[in-house]
């Protein structure tokens, strides 16, 4: 083999020499290396080579190739380079230090710094300088490329890179010139070629993300629980995970770069494709199984240039959104019914009928009616019934219909959509029906719901679906409506304020909750239960048990728990007629009306003066009851604030009488009309007129 003749041009004769030793390295004993400078002038005399190779300064200065190379010679360009380890000594120095970088010209070291730029170095602010250059600013670091005779004085530290080296694409190309292509293969050119660093740094990071990326592509892919295909822009399949292949029965590498449409003809993919848009979730049939199906396209700037369908069996979709209401109700919600049948204390004949019919009733998905006066502990037993039901272990959601606007119930029952309305929170929320999806919704005082969202609570009941407020999608729910009301629904319906057909639907299975008046004895071991929960220690005289059994007892349990809070600080042990609430007094008494002769008018008078604030009348009848609503109007008026209808329940409570929301309700709507009282929407409470005022005046309710 002829070896072959090299000659190395560069500008100055260090770099010359080290290049040519750099060529040497590389091609060894296959061709004989002449290192020639322009500077000292060698190049202007050098002998004819089989390949000229020049440095990019050096074909700079003698602005185009020597005469005495011939014609046909093969003539080539030196790209450089650094080493690794010139990189690696830049990578030490802290990011933002300012370091001096000096060459032997402005242009030398200009053209130097953008190649470390190119080769990922930007955490440096480098200062360019050469002989002859100002200096403007001071740097402790200097960096050069083995010319670190013009480093200035002052620098405390030089880091010197050595001479660029000649890039590994330089000695391909001399190889495949001179017909050496098997050197590629070579120790030394491999070797060569794992020091220096390449100039394709960008694209190296890019391809390696890229790599990375689509390495986390399918990874991703096949760790979904979704079934996942994915279309080009021209509509074939490039991807398909496990699941996908599980769902739809066919083997990914079957349909690879095969239309999706063809392939998949119950998959949008066209539409979505040529829409530009996500289409609308369904439910196909797939291989048997029921699958929602949705595609979303892929999008760069304004072209699609691909699509993603998501499948997924509906089965699976129910999970899912059941264990994201799980997550959601442990997020504080405690939808979780509290009390069972056992909890229900009482021996009587008509509770133990009660408890009975309701658990046979419990056993099945129809809904339950709850029919009964105020505080009988309708709320006790739809817990109860919920957790005698298949349905015990999945939330029990209850809301009370009557202390809501219709608008605040609608999106309490039925959720909303981002936007819905002012003030609706981001994404949406999930309705009290979603998080009861499975298990049971209580509604009490079901008569207040508005005819409106009875007409909404009658489809839930027919379709099982419901639609968010704002939202255009159905939603399956599988609730168990278990339905309290202290009115008698048949009259309002005959008044046309509830509808017959949701009534019917909801007196599937109606119960009476038997009142406390009714529960004989029953009312001891209540009151007995009451007393140790409150630690107390009184126990009833024979005389009062008599008048308790006797008592109508008009607010029931929960009045009998207010009496056993009262006696319990009585500081009595023994309780009699003295220590008794004026409440309690004046309505007994009301109550025994003349039967009992032992009482006079003297009497009635000194016990009513006695027990009750001295601005207040006890209320005995429904007039009664109204005056003293209309006082209480009169008061909040006087402190300059208006007042709902909760608290409205609650002053009466204070001036002893006990009061239900639909028979605040209509009471209010009453006085409006009579011209009495302004009922303002929301929360914003009521308030009394003039003509109110002049009435309770007339009335020596309050001084003129």
């Amino acid at each position: 083999m002829n070896k072959k003749i090299i000659g190395v041009i560069a500008l100055d004769p260090f770099a010359g020499k080290a290049y040519a030793d750099q060529v040497r390295q590389v091609f060894g004993s296959r061709a004989a290396v002449r290192n020639y400078s322009v500077m000292d002038k060698t190049a202007e005399n050098m002998e004819r080579c089989d390949l000229y190779m020049a440095s990019t300064d050096a074909f700079d200065a003698m602005k185009t190739w020597p005469h005495g190379i011939p014609e046909d010679a093969q003539k080539m360009e030196i790209q450089v380079t650094y080493r690794k380890e010139a990189i690696r000594l830049l990578r030490e120095i802290p990011s933002g230090t300012k370091v001096l970088f000096v060459n032997m010209t402005e242009t030398m070291a200009r053209e130097a710094v953008t190649q470390l730029e190119q080769l990922g170095v930007t955490h440096l602010k480098f200062i360019l300088y050469a002989p002859g250059c100002a200096l403007t600013e001071t740097a402790k670091i200097a960096v050069t490329p083995d010319e670190e005779r013009y480093v200035p004085k002052g620098v405390s530290r030089v880091v010197n890179l050595g001479q660029r080296t000649c890039s590994a694409d330089t000695m391909i190309e001399a190889a495949m010139r001179l017909g050496f292509e098997d050197i590629l293969e070579e120790e030394a050119f491999k070797q060569y070629q794992e020091s220096v660093c390449t100039n394709t740094y960008y694209f190296d990071r890019m391809f390696d993300r890229s790599r990375r990326l689509e390495t986390q592509f399918d990874i991703l892919m096949e760790v979904l629980d979704q079934g996942v295909i994915a279309v080009d822009e021209q509509g074939n399949v490039y991807a398909m995970n496990r699941m996908a292949r599980d769902i739809t029965h066919v083997l990914g590498e079957q349909v690879l770069h095969q239309s999706g449409a063809s392939v998949f003809p119950y998959i949008p993919f066209r539409q979505c494709l040529e829409e530009k848009s996500a289409t609308e979730p369904k439910v196909v049939r797939v291989a048997g199984n029921l699958v929602s199906v949705y595609v979303r396209p892929v999008l760069r700037r304004e072209s699609c240039v691909g699509a993603f369908a998501i499948l997924q069996k509906f089965s699976e979709v129910e999970q899912r959104q059941n264990e994201l209401r799980g997550q959601l109700m442990k997020k504080g919600q405690g939808h979780r019914a509290k009390y069972c049948f056992d909890d229900v204390i009482g021996g009587s004949d008509p509770i133990v009928r009660t408890k009975e019919i309701l658990r046979k009733m419990a056993q099945t998905d129809s809904p339950v009616l709850l029919i009964g006066e105020t505080g009988t502990g309708k709320e006790l037993f739809a817990h109860s019934v919920h957790n005698a039901s298949r349905r015990k272990g999945q939330p029990f959601v209850a809301i009370n219909c009557g202390a809501m606007p219709e608008n605040l119930l609608e999106s309490e029952l039925f959720g909303y959509e981002e936007g819905a309305f002012t003030g609706a929170k981001k994404g949406g929320r999930p309705g009290l029906f979603e998080f009861a999806h499975q298990g049971t919704l209580f509604l009490d005082e079901v008569e207040g719901m508005s005819p409106a969202l009875q007409v909404k609570l009658l489809r839930v009941l027919q379709e099982q679906e419901i639609m968010r407020v704002g939202g255009s999608q159905i939603i399956h729910v599988d609730v168990r409506i278990v339905a309290a009301t202290n009115e008698e629904l048949e009259k309002k319906v005959e008044e046309g304020s509830f509808r017959q057909d949701l009534y019917y639907r909801l007196n599937t299975l109606p119960v009476w909750i038997p009142p406390l008046r009714e529960r004989g004895d029953d009312i001891f071991l209540i009151l007995e239960h009451f007393r140790r929960e409150l630690g107390g220690r009184f126990v009833l005289s024979e005389e009062i048990r008599q008048l308790f059994r006797e008592y109508p007892w008009r607010g029931n349990v929960r009045e009998l728990h207010n009496v056993a809070e009262y006696l319990n600080f009585t500081g009595h042990t023994v309780i009699t007629a003295e220590d008794l609430p004026p409440s309690f007094q004046m309505r007994q008494r009301h109550w025994a009306g003349g039967k009992n002769e032992g009482h006079t008018v003297a009497d009635s008078n000194r016990i009513r003066s006695s027990s009750l604030p001295p601005d207040t009348a006890a209320p005995r009848t429904a007039s009664d009851a109204r005056m003293v609503l209309l006082e209480i109007l009169f008061r909040a008026d006087r402190e300059g604030r208006r007042i709902g209808r909760e608290g409205i329940i609650r002053e009466a409570r204070r001036r002893g009488f006990s009061l239900t929301q639909p028979q605040v309700r209509k009471m209010l709507h009453s006085l409006e009309q009579e011209g009495y009282a302004v009922i303002s929407k929301g929360r914003a409470g009521s308030t009394i007129t003039q003509q109110g005022i002049r009435l309770l005046q007339e009335s020596k309710q309050i001084d003129t």
